[in-house]
């Protein structure tokens, strides 16, 4: 398959017509332009491998040193692309002054076709193996990011979470798009982690993408990359989370939150199995797997004034739902200890196991924040514990606080607001959308006021 986008740029109409005849053989595309002045709006309008520039435009001029502010048009509007000056035979000397200001080659007219086309052919080689380290140190860089980041194991031993496990063994063996569905703090992150564990992309990287948290404006952006200059605040080449996600597990954490034009966005990307980086038109083969989650209600995806029915179809070939903490308070007592073990070192404390009349009370409590709630629960009380114990009271502040009768007085906008909706959270059951419903919002403005008031 031909490669390269070739560009020339000369004032006589013939050399023109011969570059143009002897290079489209070879290369992808071959534009060709004889007004200097129209360099600039030809780069910005499409991007190019490499650049043939006559080095004199005016009659009578010998100097090249029109050829040399082109080359500065060149370096500023497109630094990736590749310059190859043309100069009649007295101009070497010139053309090799030209090459120490930045070109990359140059021929002599009139050439030689076939050493014509290897002159391109060899620049364009180094084109794109330049372009090949950019973007592996781009996707290095993006990558460091995720470095460290939590890889918890999956704590419990009731059948619901048994069952869990193996749901994510068998998915595991395979390269299934897989939608993960559960409450807001069940731990749908961790099933994820688990499922990349388990897959044979584990050596390669797990990508996590909060959607609800990426700005529509740079939903593109953020997702298939950008290049230098794509956008008032394009600094550099940035590779894309698919990018950097390449061989690995993409993570499409709460893809609920997506408006309908980004999930239209989406959908096209997941369909042709490419992304384009904005402000290029040269397609890249997506290579990670996909494992999105979200907190909609099953009923709420099924809707499609909410949820892209041809979207769903890409990401759901499996479902795994994630049981809530009141489905399964066996194991309520594990993740106290488990979790109190786990802050105990972190903070240097001894924490003996919390007692068995303790455990019973906690498993009464409908955590509405489920494994959340509770290991912010266990935090808390590992920190505030005066000795080794870990007493009800210190675990279930945010029950207390509930059950407490509300002050009258208290007309704080603030905390009437975080009192509503922990109310109608805890009243569906964790069900964000039919929370939001109650309280008359959109589940990500409420997603949004969850964050600000810590809930």
């Amino acid at each position: 398959m031909k490669s390269g986008s070739i560009l020339i740029i000369d004032d006589d109409a013939d050399v023109l017509l011969t570059a143009e005849l002897v290079l489209k053989k070879e290369f992808r595309r071959v534009a060709t332009e004889r007004d200097p002045r129209r360099l600039a709006a030809a780069l910005r309008g499409e991007p190019f491998d490499v650049v043939l520039l006559d080095m004199n435009f005016s009659p009578g001029t010998t100097s090249g040193q029109e050829g040399v502010e082109c080359l500065r048009t060149v370096e500023k509007f497109s630094p990736d692309t590749k310059v190859i000056f043309m100069t009649a035979y007295g101009g070497v000397e010139t053309a090799v002054k030209a090459i120490k200001e930045g070109a990359s080659d140059f021929v002599v007219k009139p050439w030689d076709n076939q050493k014509l086309v290897a002159t391109v052919g060899a620049t364009l080689r180094f084109s794109q193996a330049a372009q090949t380290v950019k973007d592996l140190e781009t996707r290095q860089r993006e990558l460091s990011r995720y470095i460290g980041a939590p890889d918890a194991e999956i704590v419990g031993g009731s059948p619901a979470i048994e069952r869990l496990l193996g749901d994510i063994q068998k998915v595991a063996r395979t390269d299934a798009a897989v939608l993960i569905l559960g409450e807001n703090g069940t731990g749908k992150e961790l099933v994820a982690r688990a499922i990349h564990r388990a897959s044979a992309r584990a050596g390669n990287p797990f990508v996590h993408v909060d959607l609800g948290a990426v700005p529509e404006s740079l939903f593109e952006s953020e997702l298939f990359g950008h290049k230098k200059g794509a956008f008032t605040d394009a600094k550099e080449d940035r590779a894309g989370r698919f990018e950097i996600a390449a061989g690995g597990t993409l993570f499409l954490d709460e893809i609920g939150n997506l408006t309908l034009p980004l999930q239209a966005k989406l959908l096209g990307v997941l369909q042709t199995g490419q992304v384009t980086r904005v402000g290029t038109d040269k397609p890249v083969q997506m290579n990670a797997r996909i494992v999105s989650a979200t907190n909609m209600a099953r009923d709420d995806l099924l809707d499609k004034l909410q949820f892209r029915q041809d979207l769903l179809y890409r990401i759901n070939t499996v479902e795994i739902h994630v049981p809530p903490l009141r489905e399964r308070p066996d194991d309520i007592g594990l993740l106290i200890n488990h979790y109190a073990h786990c802050f105990a070192k972190k903070y240097g404390k001894t924490v003996a196991p919390v007692a068995a009349r303790t455990l019973d009370e906690l498993r009464e409590y409908s955590w509405p924040g489920n494994v959340r709630e509770l290991v912010h629960a266990v935090e808390r009380a590992v920190i505030m514990a005066e000795d080794s114990l870990l007493r009800l009271q210190d675990l279930l502040v945010q029950r207390r606080a509930a059950a407490a009768p509300q002050d009258p007085q208290q007309l704080n906008l603030e905390e009437l607001e975080k009192t509503a909706m922990r109310q109608a959270i805890a009243k569906h059951g964790g069900n964000l959308s039919r929370a939001a419903q109650e309280l008359g919002l959109g589940r990500t403005t409420l997603y949004r006021k969850m964050a600000k008031h810590g809930l």
